[in-house]
């Protein structure tokens, strides 16, 4: 897939697009801070700051993914029906998405993959890097399911 400016391995077949994830950001920044925050909030799969780490989901080393990343049977499923993503499946919805464990993240795929189906890669992710910051001072956001205000200006969003 050849995309103008987009970083293929940020492409999540799943939809929760991996250039506004929270690890991903921790990650690409070194921000050992953020890191530490994130460890607790992603407890049992990561224990010390050097968990925290993600490349993307369509990294090509499984090492450069966060631990539920490397477990991904999504990731798994779009390789073996050589596809580029959930977008492009006629079963979608199906059991990995029915039983996806985290309900925000549910939320977001369902509504993700519709939108990249209908839109395209290039103005999905347009659209999800835009919707990404907050509306009142337009300081750059990260997807964290259980963020409920911008950590700039207070301002309370809801991104998901």
């Amino acid at each position: 897939m050849q995309v103008s400016n987009i970083k293929k391995e940020l492409l999540a077949p799943c939809g929760l697009y991996c250039g506004v994830c929270a690890i991903y950001i921790a990650d690409r920044d070194n921000n050992q801070k953020f890191k530490e925050r994130l460890v607790n909030v992603y407890k049992p799969l990561s224990k010390t700051v050097d968990d925290i780490k993600c490349k993307g989901c369509l990294s090509d080393k499984k090492e450069d993914l966060f631990g539920y990343c490397q477990l991904c049977t999504i990731r798994d499923c779009i390789q073996t029906k050589k596809i580029n993503g959930c977008y492009e499946c006629n079963d979608f919805p199906c059991k990995y998405i029915e039983n996806f464990p985290v309900p925000g993240g549910k939320k977001v795929i369902l509504k993700a993959i519709y939108s990249w189906k209908e839109i395209g890669t290039e103005k999905w992710v347009k659209e999800e890097e835009e919707r990404y910051h907050c509306p009142e001072c337009n300081n750059p956001m990260f997807r964290e399911f259980k963020t409920k205000r911008c950590n700039k200006c207070g301002f309370s969003v809801d991104v998901d």
